[in-house]
């Protein structure tokens, strides 16, 4: 047995371990030495120095990974840090997380891409992959130095929470980008559509009275998206995808043949428009709480949709129109949420409720465990083209160890994140991480 200075060999004992990438389903041993997975069996030995985890009862799988994460350093750390916002993903489970642009400065550069690495290598809990912007400056009116980034170590692009609105420029991105091998994940939203509202546009909005945002707004840059990368043959992954008319665009692309994916966010599974009145996950996913009528917490963009669209978005993920699970992590601070749902600021803090909001679907049936797991862990590890997400001998020793019937009352004064914004406040969850190990050593909890 290795036994490399300064990280103890770990052997989390007698889980049930899930590792879709491999198929594997059942009880057994998971042995951890030199930060890389050793073996995966029955009874594996345990010498001198071991640090032993007793996962009995628990599940066991590779770290979750999210592509699609706001750590908002630099230049927001009023909301959250990479440090900040680390810990929380892996209090949630996650051990790779892809840190979005829209920051200020926003990452266009070569220098803001290796600033994230190297504040991450020095305080991040977990990995972070940063991504690139489209265009220069997030500004949507010419494109940033794509090339300059992939080589510093970006693994997309996108100007995520603006989408790239001038259709020849998201033309000349998917172009270039293809050449690089790397996806453009843009946020479709048209403006002219969706200018002024907060909610989705429907029953809610009108008994609220305010404006409703339209499942079109998304719909028609969807379509013109994948329109562009059928001319240009780029890569293009349709980020939080929300709407049934989104979704059967994605899937028709695929049966065509063309390179476009999808992710979908654990509250647009869990979660309807309702919850702006208060309504959330508790015993069922549209069961009341008692909370304020207008709660500006569950102000998203793109908005918690209908019961109809969750059911289409929970078979698109079953069918595999969806091709993985990514949070959209935006933490706020307290200022930014507490006015108006007019006013408030788009986004919900998820790292830390991610789990136990997408464990309601496997404990009600309506999706099995393995394929929850799969849609975390080596789904998006296969749309990064990385070696993440697994157990496979070899492979990066990052692991969570997760108790599937605990329950616990969501209380945000214990977020490890700076974002305290969840319409999921009070509620009462069932599932829950309590170790994570990330390249061999235990960030979060732990199980003796």
């Amino acid at each position: 047995m290795r036994h490399t200075a300064g990280i103890a060999p770990v052997l989390i004992r007698g889980g049930r371990v899930v590792d879709p990438s491999q198929g594997i389903d059942g009880v057994a041993d998971v042995l951890l030495e030199d930060g890389l997975v050793s073996a995966v069996g029955g009874n594996l030995p345990a010498d001198a120095g071991v640090r032993a985890l007793d996962a009995n009862g628990m599940i066991v799988c590779p770290g979750f990974v999210d592509v699609h994460c706001h750590l908002r350093e630099p230049g927001f750390e009023y909301k959250e840090t990479i440090a900040t916002g680390t810990r929380a993903a892996a209090r949630g489970g996650f051990t790779t997380v892809c840190a979005m642009p829209n920051t200020n400065p926003p990452l266009d550069s070569r220098a803001a891409i290796e600033f994230v690495l190297d504040r991450a290598s020095a305080e991040g809990a977990v990995r972070v992959l940063p991504i690139g912007n489209v265009t220069a400056g997030g500004k949507g009116d010419e494109l940033a130095e794509m090339a300059e980034l992939a080589e510093a170590g970006a693994i997309g692009f996108s100007d995520d929470g603006m989408p790239v609105s001038d259709s020849n420029l998201m033309r000349q991105a998917l172009s270039y980008s293809s050449a690089l091998g790397l996806p453009i994940i843009n946020h479709c939203e048209v403006h002219e559509l969706s200018k002024g509202g907060s909610i989705n546009e429907g029953w809610v909005s009108n008994r609220l009275g305010v404006k409703g945002v339209p499942g079109s707004a998304e719909d028609v840059m969807v379509a013109r998206d994948i329109a562009l990368a059928e001319l240009t043959g780029g890569r293009l992954h349709v980020a939080h995808v929300s709407t049934v008319q989104s979704l059967e665009h994605v899937a028709r692309a695929k049966d065509r043949g063309l390179n476009v994916t999808c992710e979908v966010t654990p509250h647009h599974l869990t979660l309807t428009d309702e919850a702006v009145m208060g309504m959330t996950a508790e015993g069922s996913r549209y069961a009341p709480l008692t909370r304020q009528a207008y709660d500006p917490n569950a102000k998203v963009n793109p908005p918690l949709r209908s019961p109809s669209a969750v059911e289409a978005l929970i078979g698109g993920l079953k069918d595999g129109t969806i091709d993985f699970i990514a949070t959209d992590h935006a933490p706020h601070n307290a200022i930014d949420k507490m006015t108006t749902v007019d006013e408030a600021a788009f986004g919900i803090s998820v790292l830390e409720t991610a789990l136990g909001s997408l464990m309601s679907l496997a404990h009600s049936g309506d999706v099995g465990l393995p394929l929850l797991i799969e849609k975390l862990t080596s789904a998006p590890a296969q749309f990064l083209g990385r070696e993440l997400g697994t157990l496979r001998p070899g492979a990066p020793a990052d692991v969570v160890v997760f108790n599937p019937g605990l329950e616990w009352t969501v209380d945000t004064a214990e977020f490890a994140s700076k974002g305290k914004n969840t319409p999921l406040e009070g509620a009462t969850l069932r599932g829950r991480v309590v170790a994570t190990v990330f390249g061999g050593k235990v960030v979060y909890g732990g199980v003796e």
